[in-house]
C-alpha cells in the first residue's frame, strides 16, 4: 500500500502559492479573448520578432482605440513590450515570458489545426471551381482582344487571378474582380504615357485605406482631366470600413462597393505619369519618365472619427496641389 501511495506523489516540490496563482490567473484572464489571443499569436509568430500596430489592426474590423485597449491589457500582464518608432508602435514578446507564451500557444495548436484542415478542404474545392472559371475567362478575353498575343492575355488573366486569390476572399464576385484587374493590366501594357490624360498611381501596403481614399478624391476633383488608381504591395482582404464609408460619400454606394484592394504591378507603375507612395516605406520600381512623390499621411484605418476627418482633409489638400501641377 505504501508503495502505491508513494508512486502517486506529484513530482512538483510544492503547490503554487497565492501570489503566483493570482499572477497566472490574471494573465490567463487577459488572453481569454479571441482577438487578444490572435494578437498574441501574431506577435509571437511574426518572423521579424515583433509586429506593428498597423499589422495587428488587420486582424479584425475594430477601431484603433479598441486595438490599443487590447494591447494595453496584454502589456499590463508583462507578456508584451512596446517601442514607438515615429508614428507607429511595435510590440514584441517579453524575453522573460517567451517560454510561457510559446508553451501556451503550442499546447492549443492541435485544436486550431482541426479548424484549419476543414477550412483548407473547403478552400481547395473553391479553388478547383475557380480555376475552371478563370480558364473560361482567359479564353473569352483572348478571343475579344485579338490585337494582343493570345498567350499573353491568358498569362495576364492567370497572374491576376493568383494575385487576387492570394490576398482576397473567395466569393461569388471574385471572377468579376479578376476580369477588372486583368483588363486594367492589359491596358497598362499598351498605354502610351505621351498620349491621353495624366494618370496617377497611389501606393500603400494594404491598399485598404489612404491610397483608396486619395484615388477617389482625385477622380472626384479632376473631372476626367486626370485619372487615379491605387494598389498595395501586400493587399488586404477588403477596404477598411472607415474608408469605405468615405468612399460612399465621394463616389456613391455603387462605386464604393466595387472598390477592392489590388496588388502592385510593374506594369501599373510603367503606365503611370505620377506614382505617390503613402508614407508606408514601399519601394516602387524606378521607371524613366515617371514622377515619384511620397506623402507621409496618417492611416484612416487606425484613426478616431476626428482623426479620419483630419486625414481626409490632409489628403484632399495634397491632391489639389498635385492636380494643379498636372492640369495647368
Amino acid at each position: 500500500m505504501s508503495t502505491t501511495l508513494e508512486a502517486c506523489v506529484p513530482t512538483a516540490s510544492h503547490a503554487m502559492g497565492v501570489g503566483a496563482a493570482t499572477t497566472v490567473a490574471g494573465a490567463l484572464k487577459a488572453i481569454a479573448d479571441p482577438l487578444r489571443l490572435r494578437m498574441l499569436s501574431a506577435i509571437a509568430t511574426d518572423p521579424r520578432g515583433e509586429a506593428c500596430v498597423c499589422d495587428l489592426a488587420e486582424l479584425s474590423e475594430v477601431s484603433q482605440p479598441t486595438i490599443s485597449h487590447h494591447l494595453k491589457v496584454l502589456k499590463e500582464t508583462g507578456m508584451l513590450l512596446s517601442e514607438r518608432r515615429g508614428t507607429w508602435v511595435y510590440y514584441r514578446i517579453a524575453p522573460a515570458r517567451r517560454g510561457a507564451v510559446t508553451a501556451l500557444l503550442d499546447a492549443f495548436a492541435p485544436a486550431a489545426t482541426l479548424d484549419t484542415v476543414e477550412d483548407d478542404a473547403e478552400r481547395v474545392e473553391a479553388l478547383r471551381t475557380m480555376d475552371a472559371r478563370v480558364t473560361r475567362l482567359a479564353d473569352e478575353l483572348a478571343d475579344e482582344l485579338t490585337c494582343l498575343n493570345r498567350d499573353l492575355v491568358v498569362a495576364i488573366v492567370r497572374e491576376s487571378s493568383a494575385g487576387l486569390v492570394r490576398s482576397g476572399k473567395l466569393t461569388q464576385h471574385m471572377i468579376a474582380l479578376i476580369e477588372r484587374f486583368a483588363r486594367q493590366r492589359l491596358a497598362d501594357l499598351t498605354r502610351d504615357r505621351s498620349a491621353g490624360v495624366p494618370q496617377v498611381l497611389f501606393v500603400c501596403v494594404a491598399n485598404a485605406g489612404r491610397s483608396q481614399l486619395a484615388a477617389a478624391i482625385v477622380n472626384q476633383l479632376a473631372g476626367g482631366k486626370v485619372v487615379a488608381r491605387s494598389a498595395g504591395s501586400t493587399p488586404a482582404v477588403d477596404v477598411h470600413p472607415h474608408v469605405r464609408s468615405l468612399l460612399v460619400e465621394i463616389d456613391g454606394a455603387q462605386e464604393a462597393d466595387s472598390a477592392f484592394p489590388k496588388p502592385l504591378t510593374d506594369d501599373a507603375v510603367r503606365a503611370a505619369d505620377v506614382v505617390v507612395t503613402m508614407g508606408c516605406g514601399d519601394v516602387c520600381p524606378i521607371i524613366p519618365g515617371v514622377r515619384y512623390e511620397d506623402w507621409a499621411v496618417g492611416d484612416p484605418a487606425l484613426a478616431s472619427p476626428e482623426g479620419v476627418a483630419a486625414i481626409h482633409h490632409d489628403i484632399e489638400s495634397r491632391v489639389r496641389e498635385l492636380l494643379a501641377t498636372l492640369t495647368d
